[in-house]
């Protein structure tokens, strides 16, 4: 077999980690921006107040996601590189 060319389940490993590092950046995300936003619901703010609680919520969720998805393709990575 030719070291630089990847096997097949090599292939599919990479498919699953890709896929379960978008799925759980989108709920971590979401759970993110939800709790964001629980307090602002619940207390009842203002117009303003609200745009910039949706605002800040969503920029958090989106850290949040892109957080998690970097930290799991990197931690399959380095593991692949190590062949584990």
């Amino acid at each position: 077999m030719d070291a630089g060319r990847e096997s097949r389940w090599e292939k599919d490993a990479m498919t699953v980690e890709i896929v379960f590092a978008l799925v759980t950046a989108a709920l971590l995300a979401a759970a993110v921006f939800g709790l964001a936003l629980l307090p602002a619901l619940l207390l009842g703010v203002s117009e303003p107040a609200g745009r910039t609680v949706l605002a800040g919520g969503g920029l958090l969720g989106a850290v949040a996601g892109i957080w998690r998805l970097v930290r799991v393709l990197v931690r399959f990575d380095r593991q692949r590189r190590l062949g584990r």
